[in-house]
């Protein structure tokens, strides 16, 4: 889905919250992964049901959401304790994508009820924290708009001082006040970072921190809930050691559960693509076993020596058991890769994406040409990959055969 796509969506949607009067339209708990993981577990518990209908209790209690958010969290067990957590934990993210237009509620008795408006949205948002980041800063931009207060956003990212912070927080503020129920400034304050630090991070501009104006740029990783992650660490290595010697001091990403849940998650998705756009078909053409179903998500490039790009789409390719176990694993050894069938999958995994970026398949676009190349220069160890202009797949082959041959 391209942010034409999700754009159009917006605009047949009106978000001035002085018609509306909804302050909760986003709070506190929505941050890209937060509402990431919770659009993940609405598809997950509604992808067997006809009616796709939900409540939030439904999501709470769904034994998905139990095991990744318990891991991930470290949040008590939803259906023992805490509910107050959970409700904001689920309820407010759930509410932003029902103020977005993607899902809508509908209350019956003394809880809402909730349908899902926009499959394709919601899933595309699911798929992994970047969708719902561009996502939210699309809807954010819109909703400021729509509210008629997106000029004290761009006043302040043009002077990125500590006066055009103060007239853009109270005027924030002000208005918030003025038009919902929400009658604090602190209330006001908490959702505030949530509006402004996301479009800081897009313009690479100062945000909030601490209710002041940020001393840095905002970054991806001071906007998730879980700010710190072996990502994160990983490029905070001391210039005075090397990358092998400090890697061995982090926690192995297989041992971090987002790191897993997000692994798991990007199979899970893959393979619901390929099952459902490709008939379950190989990615890997291959006669001897065009009757098999692919049923292994395969890492191009191994997880334990490339955890930067395990969770990528652009880094997985759908293969037959024999293939997997066989073929791309000498002597089934899933410890070792084997290089020629490296280059196999890396060719058929460009194919594969250039069908689903430029060939009008019917199918929803779920990779990024800009990411497949940095799973290639990281991958392969050659930053060249990155000066390939945008969707030029005859030059990337050109150069995966190029590097390849000197490797092989």
């Amino acid at each position: 889905m391209d942010n034409q796509t999700i754009q159009d969506f917006l605009n047949t949607h009106d978000y001035d919250v002085r018609k509306t009067h909804n302050g909760r339209w986003i709070d506190q708990k929505c941050t890209m992964d937060v509402v990431c993981l919770v659009a993940d577990c609405i598809i997950e518990f509604t992808s067997n049901k006809p009616d796709k209908r939900f409540t939030v209790n439904d999501i709470w209690y769904s034994d998905y959401t139990v095991k990744y958010v318990q891991q991930i969290f470290s949040k008590p067990d939803p259906t023992q304790k805490a509910s107050n957590e959970y409700d904001k934990y689920f309820g407010q993210p759930i509410k932003l994508l029902d103020a977005a237009g993607v899902i809508h509620g509908e209350k019956e008795g003394q809880r809402y009820t909730y349908g899902i408006v926009n499959q394709e949205l919601l899933e595309y948002i699911s798929f992994r924290e970047r969708n719902c980041y561009n996502f939210l800063c699309l809807y954010i931009e819109k909703a400021l708009k729509d509210c008629g207060i997106y000029h004290l956003f761009e006043n302040f990212f043009r002077l990125q001082d500590k006066n055009s912070f103060k007239e853009l927080k109270d005027g924030y503020t002000s208005f918030t006040i003025e038009n919902t129920p929400i009658n604090g400034a602190t209330e006001c304050g908490r959702i505030f970072t949530k509006v402004l630090n996301p479009l800081a991070c897009k313009f690479k501009k100062c945000g909030t921190e601490r209710g002041h104006i940020s001393k840095n740029i905002i970054t991806q990783d001071m906007i998730m809930y879980n700010q710190r992650n072996w990502r994160d660490i990983l490029s905070e290595k001391p210039k005075d050691m090397t990358r092998v010697d400090y890697e061995v001091t982090l926690p192995n990403p297989n041992e971090n559960y987002m790191t897993t849940y997000r692994i798991n998650r990007a199979k899970k998705n893959l393979r619901r693509f390929n099952d459902r756009y490709r008939n379950g078909k190989t990615e890997v053409f291959d006669e001897r076993h065009i009757q098999d179903l692919a049923t292994q998500m395969h890492h191009i490039f191994p997880v334990s020596d490339f955890p930067k790009i395990a969770d990528y789409l652009e880094n997985l390719i759908a293969l037959t058991p024999t293939q997997h176990f066989v073929y791309a694993h000498p002597k089934n050894n899933t410890k070792y890769i084997d290089r020629e069938y490296q280059y196999l999958c890396l060719v058929a995994k460009t194919g594969t994406i250039r069908e689903n970026l430029v060939m009008n398949t019917g199918s929803p676009v779920i990779y990024d040409f800009n990411l497949f190349l940095k799973v290639l220069s990281i991958g392969l160890g050659d930053d060249e990959f990155y000066k390939v202009p945008n969707l030029d797949f005859d030059t990337l082959l050109g150069k995966i055969e190029q590097y390849c041959e000197t490797m092989l």
